[in-house]
């Protein structure tokens, strides 16, 4: 990994960058704007160098290229400013060239030696170099918005476009090392503008800092599950599974959430009624998730990876004496979320093969940053034998809030304070979902009687025979001798 910064030199000025170098990525996004001042031709190359910021040694030099600017500045092609495609007076992409449009082709006509342009029709005809141009052949189909400046200026900016000038574009320069000259150090996205200081002032320039993340919560409510696995056989021989579910969304391991535990299912079923709260920081235009976390202990800085949104749901049986067996997974796409199933016996392996086979073409795929809410049966499976195999079903409700939202309907994780939007009750579990070692009582009733509740039954029968028996035996010579000897008479 690297710790890049940039450091710029042009003529007897530097610019030295360091402060902020971007830790542990050989793609950094600097989004960066230096403005020098200089003489031509005495100070035409421009040296952009990239080094490696390290703490306790001395900065090394990844590499560096070289612009000559007094051949951009004389280019006969107009490199010193490339044009935009529109001829904007605000907005975003206002006009940042010191020369409007109409000058620019002035000037262009007098090099070429051709007569001067002459517009009609209130600016909206122009005829240039023998012909004839229409504003509204270069502008049909496009958008009049009010950032748009008058239609001569427009009209000559079209035309200027078609007579070979530079146009505006982001250029990639490569990277060299005075070590290695001929071998490729990496690469720059990066333009340079030149604006002549007798022109006056240029425009103002673009802002190209990089886009900053908005938070989000990820709220999951898991409801209930059914056709879990039967993982267990009880003591009694009964097949059950102590149930829970877990989950997170990746890059963000740490967080992982998962529910309290449903005991003793007997036929897959379970009930939960709790609630995980995600925090995640996201870019709309990427749609990716921005995940800042140091890799190792050791670490000054935070690593930034960018992750596409997604949830990963799991089922797993308890074991209190060993380690938890996993049941089956489920992983979501929030921006090609399967539409789930209003109900369960409607939940199947299908709704999962058919997104695996053509991923972003599945009809009922939708964003869930577009539904803000859903709520079903999505199911879950395994894998045996390089198949996959439904695991269970869980039936949940996703739901995506912003920063505001968040604050303005609050939501505690589980069943903890707030407790609300929706407010989670506890589950209404059968008695039969318990933890044995815990509850000796339940165990006996629900466990040891109703599996061998006859042979109880037969054992007392059986002992009050017995009793009778021994009591018959042991009163029996006493009463025949009595009958006998009879003391009375």
């Amino acid at each position: 990994m690297c710790d890049p910064y940039i450091k710029i030199t042009l003529g007897k000025k530097t610019i030295d960058d360091r402060d902020n170098y971007l830790p542990n990525t050989i793609n950094p996004v600097f989004g960066r704007m230096f403005e020098l001042s200089c003489f031509l031709p005495q100070d035409k190359d421009l040296k952009i160098s990239v080094y490696d910021f390290d703490l306790l040694t001395r900065d090394e030099k990844v590499g560096e290229t070289v612009i000559d600017l007094e051949n951009r500045l004389l280019s006969r092609f107009g490199s010193y400013c490339g044009l935009p495609q529109t001829y904007c007076i605000s907005g975003p992409n206002q006009w940042r060239d010191q020369l409007k449009p109409s000058q620019i082709l002035q000037h262009h006509a007098r090099r070429k030696g051709v007569p001067l342009p002459r517009t009609e029709d209130n600016g909206n005809t122009l005829h240039f170099n023998g012909q004839e141009h229409h504003l509204s052949d270069f502008e049909v189909n496009k958008e009049i918005h009010q950032h748009l400046g008058p239609a001569s200026e427009r009209i000559a900016l079209h035309v200027l476009r078609t007579q070979g000038l530079v146009p505006e574009h982001v250029e990639t320069r490569t990277l060299y090392s005075t070590f290695q000259p001929t071998i490729s150090q990496g690469s720059l996205h990066m333009w340079v503008d030149i604006f002549p200081k007798s022109l006056g002032p240029p425009g103002p320039p673009f802002n190209i800092s990089p886009r900053k993340p908005k938070k989000y919560v990820l709220r999951v409510i898991i409801w209930n599950t059914t056709n879990v696995i039967l993982d267990e056989t009880s003591i009694t021989g009964e097949r059950m599974s102590d149930i829970y579910v877990k989950g997170w969304m990746p890059g963000k391991e740490e967080d992982k959430q998962k529910t309290d535990v449903h005991y003793r299912s007997l036929d897959g079923d379970g009930n939960f009624n709790w609630r995980f709260v995600f925090e995640f920081e996201y870019l709309p235009a990427e749609q990716l998730c921005l995940v800042s976390k140091k890799e190792h202990f050791w670490n000054l800085d935070k690593t930034e990876l960018r992750i596409p949104p997604q949830l990963i749901i799991q089922i797993w049986d308890n074991d209190k004496f060993s380690l938890d067996d996993y049941l089956g997974t489920v992983e979501l796409d929030l921006h090609n979320l399967i539409s789930p199933a209003k109900i369960s016996e409607a939940c199947n392996m299908k709704m999962l093969e058919n997104v695996m086979k053509s991923p972003r073409k599945f009809d009922q795929s939708k964003s869930l940053f577009a539904q803000k809410s859903v709520r079903g049966w999505w199911p879950c499976y395994t894998e045996k034998d390089g198949k996959k195999e439904l695991a269970g079903k869980v039936e949940m409700t996703l739901e995506i809030v912003n920063e505001k939202e968040a604050e303005e309907r609050p939501a505690g994780k589980g069943r903890e304070e707030p407790n609300m939007n929706p407010k989670l009750n506890p589950p209404n579990r059968p008695e039969t979902s318990f933890f044995w070692f815990t509850n000796p009582c339940k165990t006996l009733k629900f466990i040891v009687w109703r599996r061998f509740k006859w042979i109880f039954i037969g054992l007392i029968v059986l002992i009050l025979l017995l009793l009778f028996v021994g009591i018959l035996l042991y009163s029996l010579p006493n009463y025949i001798s009595m009958k006998i000897v009879k003391p009375l008479q």
